[in-house]
């Protein structure tokens, strides 16, 4: 049967209108982005075997164009249209950001990192560049590394907090193993950067790991 012949509470569009995004489960919320199935299949079937196949809407997301165009009922058009979605959603947190607390709205912060850095393949080291009402003025990726580590320095590191005249940083950078952990090293950098910082009166707030499905905050642990 045809979702234009379903109950009207049940079609997924209808649905995301008389009760909003949030009551749409993963596959309806995919169907309403695929609108069409393929022959013999409408789209909530197609979203739920995509669902099945990859695992997650994570890993759906953060496919490859090669294994996202590989599954039936999606190709070039659909990738790119995904690829699209998922930066407005980063700019959106990044427009959200820019106009809060960094400190007082950790949640988006966290959020914002986790949508940006969980799916490099190699380990990336970024700043956040802060005002003095914690606000956050610009973010860089500084440091690209393998896939097991990146190597930091933290004269770089001050220079670019001078250039971009920071007030305070957060740190960030993602795990590609997918686990969040703080290692021994992420510790004894961040105490070095710390340390380099404080000669130019520039305060770290907070270091944040991020994992596949997980984010870990050094200020929350007591590291810092």
């Amino acid at each position: 049967m045809s979702i234009k012949n379903w109950p009207q509470g049940e079609r997924p569009r209808e649905k995301l209108l008389l009760r909003g995004a949030s009551a749409l489960s993963d596959a309806e919320l995919l169907a309403v982005f695929l609108r069409t199935g393929v022959p013999g299949k409408h789209a909530l079937d197609v979203a739920r075997e995509l669902l099945v196949d990859f695992g997650s809407l994570t890993a759906i997301l953060g496919a490859s164009q090669e294994e996202f165009c590989k599954r039936n009922g999606l190709g070039p058009g659909k990738y790119v249209q995904f690829q699209a979605v998922l930066e407005l959603a980063r700019r959106y947190m990044a427009e959200r950001l820019a106009e809060s607390d960094a400190l007082t709205n950790s949640e988006l912060t966290r959020d914002y990192l986790r949508a940006r850095m969980r799916d490099y393949a190699r380990e990336v080291f970024a700043c956040l560049y802060l005002d003095n009402q914690h606000r956050v003025m610009a973010m860089e990726e500084l440091i690209e590394g393998t896939i097991d580590g990146a190597a930091v320095y933290p004269r770089e590191v001050v220079k670019r907090c001078l250039h971009n005249n920071a007030a305070a940083v957060i740190f960030a950078h993602n795990h590609p193993s997918g686990l969040a952990e703080p290692s021994q090293a992420d510790i004894a950098i961040t105490r070095r950067l710390k340390t380099a910082l404080n000669t130019i009166d520039v305060r770290v707030l907070d270091h944040v790991v991020v994992g596949r499905s997980e984010v870990v905050s050094f200020a929350e642990r007591g590291l810092l």
